[in-house]
């Protein structure tokens, strides 16, 4: 099993201590797993604008959207409350009154 090279001065005499690698050259502590920082592990969904939307939110539409599958349009200005971000080619999970749950794309909302 080799161990990896120091990160800071790239020296191949790294050993492990505990839970973490050191390097006898330049005195270099890192873990042995990196931790994965929060903010990388989560995705930021933002709106038409660039302001970050979470979970409970509420949002307009800044467009006129066809609702697939009838004749109905979801008006400009319609407000929706209470997303749910989601994976996927549509961003957002909601219910809009009258038409009822629908996936919506972040970049035609805009956060209130």
């Amino acid at each position: 099993m080799s161990l990896p090279a120091c990160p800071q001065c790239r020296s191949e005499f790294t050993y492990e201590d505990a839970e973490n690698y050191l390097c006898p050259e330049c005195a270099h502590e890192w873990p042995r797993t990196a931790p994965v920082e929060a903010d990388e592990a989560r995705r930021v969904v933002r709106d038409a604008v660039g302001k970050v939307l979470q979970d409970g939110d509420t949002v307009t539409l800044v467009k006129d959207l066809k609702v697939k599958g009838s004749s109905s349009v979801v008006k400009v200005g319609t407000k929706v409350k209470n997303i749910r971000l989601v994976d996927g080619d549509h961003d957002i999970d909601c219910r809009i009154d009258g038409i009822g749950a629908m996936g919506l794309k972040s970049e035609f909302v805009k956060k209130m």
